[in-house]
């Protein structure tokens, strides 16, 4: 059935026209070590994985966090638009099949709070696992991290203060041994959460970790 697409108001056959999802903000450029957004220099690492590469071996989102790209998952995250937060996670499937990225053994959403989840009703990094999960076949390990901290929010922290506010978030349930892991998120601002949360995985047994997210700020 025919909608109207979220961004321009056209017609289209689901939530985004033809027209308006080609044009979002591929992170087709990006830091292959971190996913942040570079200039058109393609398996490049960016500055600071240079100087101190951080402890997931590597990330992959498949936008800049830009408009209407941030739009769309504020409306996902913050308005439980699910349905357009299933058509950013398939997009995200589709970034990495595109650009040969090695399928992980194990997904692993990053986890709220108990009292977060109980407020916002739901995970959004859950909910794009759980479309990733079918899209690569690969298997969706719900409980295998856990937070135990409820942090405040990362929004508006540098990168010092979002690193010391997840230290001790997170803790694996069971030995996460595993050739090749990968955390789901909505959005990697700093690569703090990905970072510790990769850190308790490998203090785990997990071996490769990678990060996935929909966006890279």
């Amino acid at each position: 059935m025919d909608t109207r697409c979220l961004n321009c108001g056209a017609r289209a056959h689901g939530n985004l026209c033809s027209a308006c999802f080609h044009d979002l903000p591929w992170n087709d450029h990006a830091c292959q070590r971190c996913a942040s957004p570079l200039p058109d220099m393609p398996g490049a690492l960016c500055g600071t994985c240079t100087r101190s590469p951080p402890s997931f071996d590597a990330a992959h989102a498949a936008f800049a966090y830009a408009w209407p790209v941030d739009r769309l998952i504020q409306r996902f995250k913050f308005n439980a638009d699910l349905a357009t937060g299933r058509i950013l996670a398939q997009a995200l499937g589709e970034y990495l099949d595109l650009h040969q990225v090695p399928r992980p053994d194990l997904l692993i959403p990053v986890p709220l709070h108990r009292a977060r989840l109980a407020e916002r009703g739901f995970n959004q990094s859950s909910e794009i696992a759980r479309v990733l999960g079918r899209f690569l076949d690969a298997r969706v390990a719900f409980d295998r991290l856990l937070r135990v901290q409820a942090t405040p929010a990362q929004s508006g922290l540098d990168r010092s203060a979002r690193r010391r506010n997840l230290r001790h978030a997170f803790e694996c349930r069971r030995h996460a041994s595993g050739p090749h892991i990968a955390i789901v998120d909505d959005v990697i601002t700093t690569g703090s959460t990905a970072e510790a949360a990769a850190r308790t995985l490998k203090r785990a047994g997990a071996g490769r970790v990678d990060a996935y997210a929909l966006a890279r700020a």
